[in-house]
């Protein structure tokens, strides 16, 4: 087995990382594979078992692998319990954490069976994918994330599973959410810190310690046996040191070691020579076109044209499911080149496209002989998370049309301060 480490930001059971999990598994080959869950860092929660069964649903229905739950909710789970999460981690070829609260997972983990158990999956082989929560556990120190975001505890930090740094040689805090901007009139970048509250902590990091920070909708996938990183999804992984930082966008493609090296510039007061050049607020953001550690992303007519094939050949077969899928790969493949500063024909096309394969999708669902309800309801969930997506990014046009596809398949979509809802209203 491939040994691979993943840390995901945020999105780990979104459309927009369902891709990022089937390329995993294909790195184990074809075939049923023994995947599981691991509880731990929501198992406080009053919803824990709904947590569960929806991630558990996410797998089969939009990665098409079924996975195993490892319940592992506290430390005063019994002997058997706990025997089978171990068993269930330890025989994973693919094994995911998510979210919850670090600081939660990290002291019923503590003085148990399954720190050694995750560090021996990463040793041994397979695929260890951290997301969220999990994610601020994987460096030396680890942020409380609910106690000083929600509870208004000073800035500290906790001892984390270091399961990053024998791995892969880096010494660094994970953080993910980097780039969070839920709060609108506040500052909740850097997983809710904000840049206040993460200077104060950086100030407190052992000596030689980085933030390795992760967007939000966004993979780090560390090939432990090739030495390489590669990021994909919305946004990029940022190193920082002192308040400085270089941001490797979607795409990227460098030697883990680079990490290393880009952080010992930073605190050197250095300028990293290798092919960056400045962004704003004193960060670095990798030139595609130069520079030894980039490597050049698929071209996206290329990219555009295999998944507008996809969704068109699913529409074709009545497969509703997987022609989102491939419609919100390319609405992914679209952001994460605007978001790296891509300006071209070929995104202008690929825009295009996207808007006409809405459209496609909309008559698909109106057209079809079957009962509208079971064909709508198939994808309208998908589109909704797409439209929303495009809400935030300020992009009217798309969001319109996606409202104006549902309410022509007899969806009415209904926009509140939670966010939006729909009914069947019929065709």
């Amino acid at each position: 087995m491939p040994r691979i480490l993943a840390i995901m930001g945020s999105g780990e059971t979104a459309p927009t990382m369902a891709k990022v999990h089937r390329s995993l598994f294909g790195r184990l080959g074809p075939g049923p594979t023994p995947a599981t869950i691991l509880d731990t860092p929501y198992g406080f929660q009053e919803n824990a078992d709904e947590l569960s069964a929806r991630t558990v649903k996410f797998f089969r229905e939009s990665v098409g692998r079924e996975v195993t739950v490892a319940s592992y909710r506290s430390r005063e789970v019994d002997a058997l319990a706990a025997a089978t999460a171990v068993a269930r981690i330890r025989e994973a070829h693919y094994l995911m954490a998510g979210p919850g609260s670090p600081s939660y997972a990290l002291r019923q983990w503590a003085g148990g069976p399954i720190p050694a158990a995750l560090a021996d999956r990463v040793r041994n082989g397979g695929i260890v994918t951290m997301a969220s929560a999990a994610a601020l556990t994987l460096g030396t120190m680890t942020i409380p994330v609910y106690e000083i975001y929600k509870v208004g505890a000073d800035p500290s930090w906790l001892p984390g599973l270091d399961l990053l740094g024998p791995a892969t040689g880096l010494q660094a805090a994970v953080l993910p959410h980097f780039d969070n901007a839920e709060g609108g009139n506040h500052d909740t970048r850097f997983c809710y810190m904000g840049e206040r509250r993460l200077r104060l902590l950086e100030r407190d990091l052992p000596p030689g310690t980085f933030i390795l920070g992760v967007d939000s909708h966004t993979a780090l996938v560390l090939d432990l046996d090739r030495g390489s990183a590669t990021v994909s999804g919305l946004g990029g992984v940022t190193v920082r040191v002192d308040g400085r930082g270089t941001v490797f966008p979607s795409g990227s493609e460098v030697a883990i070691d680079t990490f290393a090296e880009v952080a010992r510039g930073l605190a050197a007061g250095e300028t990293v020579d290798i092919g960056w050049e400045p962004g704003p607020g004193g960060a670095g953001r990798l030139d595609r076109t130069g520079g030894r550690a980039a490597r050049a992303t698929e071209p996206l007519r290329d990219e555009m044209a295999e998944l507008e094939g996809a969704c068109i050949a699913a529409l074709g077969r009545g497969d509703g499911r997987s022609a989102v899928a491939a419609l919100l790969d390319l609405d992914s493949a679209i952001e994460g080149r605007m978001r790296a500063g891509e300006d071209s024909p070929d995104l202008d096309n690929a825009r295009a496209t996207f808007r006409s394969l809405i459209a496609r999708l909309g008559e698909a669902a109106t057209g079809s002989g079957a009962d509208p309800r079971s064909t709508v309801e198939s994808f309208v969930d998908a589109l909704l998370t797409l439209r929303d997506r495009a809400r935030d990014a300020r992009d009217w046009e798309t969001a319109d049309l996606v409202r104006e596809r549902l309410s022509a398949a007899g969806v009415e979509v209904r926009d509140g301060p939670e966010g939006s809802s729909w009914v069947f209203a019929g065709p």
